[in-house]
């Protein structure tokens, strides 16, 4: 099976832009009920971020800083993981574990397609144990 066939849509996600305050991207966060976002790129050939929960604890908590003087570019994991949407899950789910990240972001031609996450594979491989 194909990354494309279980990924969340491009259309689904939340995309903030790198220059938005760690607040701004908290309170979008918030309001979709999401625990990670996508760092827009800053050019056609930049790369995509990922800013998670863990970021904002490493950065906020751990480091005192301040969410609202903090840009999101100054936290987001960047560039971030990423894989094709043609690839096979196995390879995708192989690189999540080798790497201990939770997410991928899925990218053709670099242009954000979607992202995968280790629920996503969970839940296929939970549909298939019936």
């Amino acid at each position: 099976m194909l990354v494309e066939k279980i990924m969340t849509q491009k259309e689904k996600l939340i995309i903030v832009s790198p220059m938005a305050t760690v607040r701004e991207a908290i309170s979008s966060m918030k309001s979709s009920g999401v625990r990670s976002v996508i760092v827009d790129k800053n050019s056609p050939d930049g790369a995509y971020g990922l800013l998670t929960f863990k970021n904002i604890l490493q950065s906020i908590v751990a480091e005192d800083g301040d969410i609202d003087l903090l840009n999101v570019y100054d936290i987001a994991s960047t560039p971030a993981f990423s894989v094709s949407s043609q690839l096979n899950i196995k390879y995708a789910a192989k690189m999540m574990v080798n790497n201990s990240i939770k997410r991928l972001l899925v990218l053709d031609n670099n242009e954000l397609q979607g992202i995968l996450t280790m629920t996503d594979i969970i839940g296929i491989l939970m549909e298939s144990v019936d």
